[in-house]
């Protein structure tokens, strides 16, 4: 892996649920229940209705919120606070990732697509309190979501950053795609490798990527 390629990098983006963790803790299946649960709730439908409309609205608008948003005039903030409300027992601190984390030259940010409260919590929970400068979630990217090029444009003109001199990290290859674009170098942390134009790089092992950058 070629070091050089993030030689120019001083601005360095994460996301959260699945990226700084690993996805066999499986946390997000608990924030699908809630969904559901909303989904039903607020339009008034039965479950099975109710899954197909949080698939076709991710699909669709990049994540479920934003369809309901779009189509049915949802309010967000007690959305994200209903269907972030979840157990975080499954997380567990890792040592070494914040000590790569933190070894990495210029800012480091996280960005996901749920809300700024949740990301604080998961990233205490994975003893990364203290190592990024800043956290920012759906509300922050003016509630439009990745893998919307609006919503990084907000994201990285509130902390700026300019996108030459960025990277992104990002499980779902869909986010990426508007990064690449920006100029940003893209890194897909995933089990499984794309073979997609808008990612440079792949990793299965956060950690151990980090550790050949510096």
């Amino acid at each position: 892996m070629p070091k050089q390629d993030f030689s120019h990098v001083r601005s360095w983006v994460f996301d959260l649920d699945n990226t700084l963790y690993p996805p066999q803790v499986r946390l997000f299946d608990q924030i699908e229940q809630r969904m559901t649960q909303f989904v039903m709730e607020a339009l008034h439908v039965d479950r099975t209705e109710a899954n197909r409309l949080r698939h076709h609205y991710w699909r669709e608008y990049g994540t479920t919120l934003a369809g309901l948003m779009r189509e049915h005039g949802i309010d967000p903030d007690p959305y994200l606070v209903k269907v972030h409300d979840i157990s975080f027992d499954a997380l567990t601190p890792d040592e070494e990732l914040r000590t790569r984390i933190a070894a990495l030259p210029g800012r480091r940010i996280v960005y996901t697509n749920g809300s700024g409260p949740y990301a604080e919590r998961v990233i205490a929970r994975r003893g990364l309190s203290g190592v990024f400068d800043a956290v920012y979630g759906f509300e922050h990217a003016g509630y439009r979501p990745k893998p919307e090029r609006a919503a990084f444009d907000a994201v990285l003109a509130r902390d700026g950053i300019t996108p030459q001199d960025a990277a992104m990290f990002e499980d779902d290859p869909r986010n990426l795609a508007a990064p690449h674009a920006m100029g940003m170098r893209t890194v897909h942390v995933a089990p499984e490798r794309q073979a997609l134009d808008h990612i440079h790089h792949h990793t299965d092992d956060l950690s151990g990527f980090l550790a050949r950058l510096v």
